[in-house]
């Protein structure tokens, strides 16, 4: 102002962040639930590994505004484990945050760059999405708006979700399609069994109905093996996609494979950031591409590699690493801008026996989710739950 002092909106975007906190916590999960790389969580899991725990971040502004974040720790999809991302933003990306204000996201990821090397693709995006969710969360809260009014704004109110359905017998996987048909579309998962595997779609497709199948390896074949499965399940209906099929740094042998099949081939451990997807689209690798929050760093850098897609003329899938609330919401968010290929596999909600957040809303009849309009990510998180449950990590 004229007269030296500072407007309400220069001192809201001068807030400083002030304090920030991890609470790693155990979240039990509705039902079991097995990826191509190993299990992920069940609810009988009577002493949940810390590795697997989802590290919740908490962010204060010196005019007491609160931002929350969220990453789940699982090293058999990714290298980050609770512990590792709960020392890393207490010792170094801490120092980075007291010194910015919630809306300097673009500044932290820089400094974070030069203080942890991202090396040959992304260093600590885990960690570093946590943090990022937070400052999101606590910018949109200091201005009044929804997150994704930060991000340019939503195109629609409402997303579509996909059902996980994980690695099991035909019985298992066909009973929860069934549970699950309201979903537009289902995701089921393959572990590199080629008869198991091919009685698993059978099953679901039986209960699908026609409705997509995304097929997901999690990097469980090679290009060989895979053709046999696809000539297995030929005449199943329905199927869309096939998701990262081969191991996330051969890149080449994705190439192989779309010259090898007929099914759109998506890319996802093999490309966490925009640089590695320009990569892959320079070796004609993929056809679509997975992007998760997690692996790219937070919600800008996500954005960013879906704008590469579109650029590049490549579709784009959704998904996240069964998130809790906040890490839901920060996706639908994220989501609410970008044209989707097929229905959103964000599967928390499905999977997950709470998500420790309230002012969620899914149709249940529709299986969808309505993007949030209140301030921030729009979300109440149970602080009180999360700092009961924390689990004690002595050395941070």
């Amino acid at each position: 102002m004229a007269d030296g002092r500072l407007s309400l909106a220069e001192r809201t975007l001068m807030s400083r962040i002030t304090a920030v906190e991890v609470f790693p916590v155990a979240v039990p999960f509705a039902r079991r639930f097995v990826l191509g790389s190993g299990a992920v969580g069940a609810p009988d899991q009577a002493a949940p590994d810390q590795a697997g725990s989802v590290l919740f971040v908490r962010l204060t502004t010196e005019d007491g505004v609160v931002g929350w974040g969220e990453q789940r720790a699982l090293p058999s999809w990714s290298y980050e484990t609770a512990e590792t991302m709960a020392v890393i933003i207490k010792r170094h990306l801490a120092p980075i945050l007291l010194e910015l204000t919630p809306f300097d996201v673009e500044l932290f990821h820089a400094r974070a760059n030069r203080r942890l090397s991202p090396a040959v693709s992304n260093g600590f995006p885990f960690a570093r999405a946590a943090v990022d969710i937070a400052m999101h969360d606590a910018a949109g809260k200091l201005v009044g708006l929804p997150v994704h009014a930060l991000l340019g704004g939503r195109t629609r109110g409402e997303i579509p979700l996909c059902s996980a359905i994980g690695v099991g017998e035909p019985s298992a996987v066909r009973e929860h399609a069934r549970l699950s048909s309201a979903y537009a579309a289902y995701k089921v998962k393959i572990g590199g069994d080629l008869a198991a595997d091919a009685a698993a779609v059978g099953a679901v497709a039986e209960v699908a109905a026609g409705k997509p199948l995304w097929l997901d390896a999690n990097q469980s074949y090679r290009p060989a093996a895979l053709k046999r499965l696809l000539d297995a399940v030929r005449d199943v209906p329905g199927i869309a996609c096939v998701e990262q099929p081969v191991p996330s740094t051969d890149t080449l042998a994705l190439h192989r494979l779309r010259g090898m099949i007929d099914l759109p081939v998506a890319i996802d451990e093999g490309s966490f950031t925009a640089q590695d997807l320009a990569r892959a689209m320079r070796l004609d690798a993929a056809d679509l591409v997975v992007i998760k929050i997690c692996k790219a760093g937070g919600i800008r850098n996500a954005l960013k590699s879906a704008h590469v897609a579109q650029a590049g003329g490549l579709e784009v899938l959704a998904s996240g690493l069964t998130d809790c609330g906040i890490g839901f919401a920060a996706a639908l968010h994220l989501f609410s801008q970008v044209e989707l290929a097929l229905p959103a596999e964000l599967n928390g909600p499905e999977l997950l026996s709470d998500l420790y957040v309230d002012k969620l809303e899914i149709v249940s009849a529709t299986a969808t989710a309505i993007v949030p309009t209140g301030p921030g990510l729009g979300v109440e998180v149970d602080e009180e739950r999360i700092r009961a449950e924390s689990l004690d990590l002595a050395f941070v």
